[in-house]
């Protein structure tokens, strides 16, 4: 658990049936050829009626194929985020299929122009609970507050409080869970005009990559680490019970997990569900669930979700170099359901 217990070309056209007067008044463009002579007969006579009543197909001319060329393209280069939903309305998520630059080119690839550009869209969650307090990170994916989060930070929590970057502080409610995935999906009140983050493409990683995590471990707001993607696909196997999730609360704040049949950071429990995860050797600590793992252009490839740490108590428990995030793909995939109120 990676959450803390605390309190130009215009195209000319020629017109084959123009007459030569009207070609004597133009000028001549030598990189043109003119345009074919008038073809024999009366110009005016009317075109034989087609057989069997039937009309002439009509010609489509150059405007309406670049029309439609146009309207492939949209459609292609929309084609990862949500269709026409997300094109229209205020929940707008910002989404690429590819690799979209959000940091700067001059800062382009650096640690410091990634957290420059994302860092405003990085929020610290403080969810209170039954079991107490904890604290955990998210990511804006609206400019009216949509935050995604790990379900296990506001698991069971009967008040959530919300910092963003630059300070200013928001009550939020509760929208969807799915423990199954470990997401929720949690509502700003009264906000507008905050940044939202880019979700990219966690298909397009490759192991070696680098990357950068932000998050607010032990509640230090935006902290900024950087590493690499050490695998892909990896099992990680996390608790869906509720009750277990608070007890780890009490116990330190540690997230549980299994991994390749071994249990760290104490006991799943029996009611568990496992997940394919991004492996990184960025540091996370208690605090940093929820946050956001980030590629080089700026773009959320994963939200993290667990740590390993070699030791059982959070005021010592530290990264060591492992540490996993759910696939962006993953979150995009389950939002319909986590909007419509999902609660499994």
């Amino acid at each position: 658990m990676t959450e803390s217990l605390r309190q130009n070309g215009e195209y000319e056209h020629a017109n084959p049936y123009q007459g030569p007067h009207q070609h004597a008044s133009s000028p001549v463009n030598p990189e043109w050829p003119p345009p074919p002579a008038q073809p024999p007969g009366n110009p005016t006579q009317a075109l034989p009626e087609p057989p069997h009543g039937r009309r002439p197909a009509r010609r489509r001319g150059p405007a309406a194929l670049l029309v439609a060329v146009a309207i492939v393209a949209a459609a292609v280069g929309g084609g990862t985020a949500y269709g026409i939903q997300e094109l229209t309305g205020s929940d707008t998520v910002a989404s690429s299929s590819t690799s979209t630059n959000v940091v700067p080119s001059s800062q382009k690839g650096t640690v410091s122009g990634v957290a420059k550009a994302v860092s405003p869209s990085i929020v610290e969650i403080n969810a209170t609970s039954n079991a107490g307090s904890s604290t955990g990170s998210g990511v804006i994916i609206t400019d009216n507050g949509e935050i995604i989060t790990n379900n296990h930070v506001v698991s069971g929590a009967s008040s959530v409080k919300v910092t963003t970057n630059d300070g200013k502080q928001y009550t939020a409610e509760v929208v969807g869970t799915d423990s199954k995935k470990d997401l929720a999906l949690i509502k700003l009140q009264n906000a507008s005009g905050l940044k939202a983050a880019t979700l990219g493409d966690s298909d397009g990683i490759g192991v070696g990559d680098q990357v950068v995590a932000i998050g607010s471990p032990e509640g230090l707001t935006g902290t900024v680490t950087s590493g690499i993607v050490s695998a892909l696909d990896r099992d990680v196997t996390v608790s869906t019970d509720e009750g277990q999730q608070q007890q780890q609360q009490r116990q330190g704040g540690q997230w549980p997990f299994e991994f390749g049949g071994q249990q760290f950071n104490g006991d799943t429990g029996s009611s568990t569900t496992t997940y394919k995860a991004i492996q990184t050797d960025a540091s996370l600590n208690p605090g940093n669930s929820g946050g956001a793992l980030i590629d080089m252009n700026g773009n959320i490839i994963g939200i993290n979700s667990a740590m390993y740490s070699a030791t059982e108590s959070s005021a010592s428990a530290g990264s060591v170099g492992l540490g996993f995030a759910i696939p962006i793909n993953t979150v995009k995939a389950d939002l319909p359901e986590l909007r419509a109120g999902a609660s499994n």
